[in-house]
């Protein structure tokens, strides 16, 4: 996602959340499905008692009483009294009481600080380097850095591991926390130590953060008429991009296309169902969402759609999430394009916002999409019509790569899953 947006209200980072080094958390991710207008403000809530008595079920705060007893415990005996800080121990067991709920990487505690920072990344303006990031198993990496950001000005690579920032190792820590540390205001600088992929050694580079306009569209007219689009999160903007990049591609000839969704961990509902519009006719249904309950409501498209019958193939990896794997299943099931490449990550939590009374957020998945046929996304993903892998090392071609090469050169690119997508709306474009 960058330094981070992720998920939406309604990425993720996904999840794996993939998350944009603006820094902002796409999404992260690993990024989840968002309510697409207002904030909850704590709706269906118990109010606080501040009188000290327990709003829940006697059994609830049976429980309770054992989590303030542990807390008495540590705060009257732990050997370091500076580390006994009240914020950072609250922060600390909202984030655990969520995770034990298993919705890895959509269902997450904001502190208020991350929450403000969270919210602007989702409008598509950010300052920072302009990095999409992730976190896996400890090891901070670089999933890719934005076309024209200071990370790609300064030479930062996608799949690079960052072991440094400004000469603190950062092994180990959260996305959360490797966005505090490489965030900061304009014309500042921050040094990365990172591993190129491929290489053994670090290499420190150093960027200068910049206001990051984050467009979530990109395109470019690839030889015989074949547009690749690559959508990279589900923001405000994107659903205006997306049909302002076919009615471009249209007037400059456009045959057939590719919808590059790789590595994109979600957003907003209303921009899925926009852009999903865009590809197939009216009334067509893009997802089921399904509450606790298993009520099941559908979400359909609008007229309006500008590449109805324009041939076209779905790229997706492991790291599309969220909005992006059920824009790929609704493309699927209903007939309208083949998708290559690889399972997606499997998080389909709809998140809804729920604002504390200290400026922090609860983003808490209050029901699961499905795509048009049914089938759950949640812990499974989408699992692609014909499975095409990348070589170790090998990456995606954005838009602007693929663009400088020659058809012979395409067709030898270490980005086997673009070539065959290729290959797949050449056929199409021919019957």
């Amino acid at each position: 996602m960058q330094e981070s947006p992720l998920p939406q209200r309604r990425f993720q980072i996904s999840g794996c959340i993939v998350l944009p080094l603006l820094v902002f958390t796409l999404a992260i991710g690993l990024a989840g499905g968002f309510v697409a207008s207002s904030f909850l403000m704590g709706r269906g809530l118990l109010p606080f008692q501040s009188n000290g008595s327990c709003p829940l079920a006697q059994e609830e705060c049976k429980e309770f009483a054992t989590f303030w007893q542990a807390w008495q415990i540590a705060s009257s005996n732990y050997v370091d009294t500076k580390a006994l800080v009240p914020q950072k121990m609250t922060d600390g067991a909202i984030e655990g009481m969520l995770d034990s709920l298993g919705d890895q990487g959509h269902t997450r505690y904001l502190p208020k600080e991350v929450a403000q920072e969270y919210q602007e990344s989702l409008q598509g303006r950010f300052e920072g380097i302009g990095a999409y990031i992730d976190v896996k198993d400890g090891q901070p990496l670089i999933v890719q850095p934005i076309e024209g950001s200071p990370a790609e000005s300064a030479g930062i690579k996608p799949g690079d591991l960052i072991m440094k920032v400004d000469g603190k190792s950062v092994f180990g820590v959260t996305v959360e926390e490797l966005r505090t540390l490489v965030r900061g205001p304009r014309g500042t600088t921050v040094r990365l130590s990172v591993i190129h992929t491929g290489s053994t050694s670090a290499v420190d580079i150093d960027v200068v953060r910049d206001e990051i306009k984050v467009p979530s569209v990109t395109w470019r007219m690839l030889p015989d008429g074949v547009a690749l689009i690559k959508l990279s999160q589900f923001s405000s903007p994107s659903s205006d991009e997306m049909k302002q990049a076919l009615e471009e591609a249209k007037q400059q000839g456009m045959k057939s296309l590719v919808l590059d969704l790789r590595n994109n961990p979600g957003g907003y509902v209303t921009s899925l169902v926009d852009i999903a519009s865009q590809f197939m006719a009216a009334d067509t249904v893009v997802l089921l969402e399904e509450d606790r309950d298993g009520k099941q409501s559908p979400y359909k498209t609008h007229d309006g759609g500008v590449a109805l019958d324009v041939p076209m193939v779905v790229l997706v990896n492991n790291n599309t999430a969220s909005a992006a794997e059920i824009l790929a299943g609704a493309l699927r099931d209903q007939g309208r394009a083949k998708v290559i490449g690889e399972p997606t990550f499997g998080t389909a939590t709809v998140l809804n916002q729920y604002d504390l009374n200290d400026g922090g957020r609860i983003l808490l998945g209050t029901s699961q999409w499905l795509t048009p046929k049914g089938q759950e996304v949640r812990g499974v993903g989408i699992a692609p019509d014909e499975t095409v892998t990348l070589d170790a090392g090998a990456l995606p071609l954005s838009p602007s790569e693929a663009s400088t090469l020659t058809p012979e050169q395409l067709k030898e690119t270490t980005d086997k899953q673009l070539h065959r997508a290729l290959e797949l709306v050449g056929e199409q474009a021919k019957k």
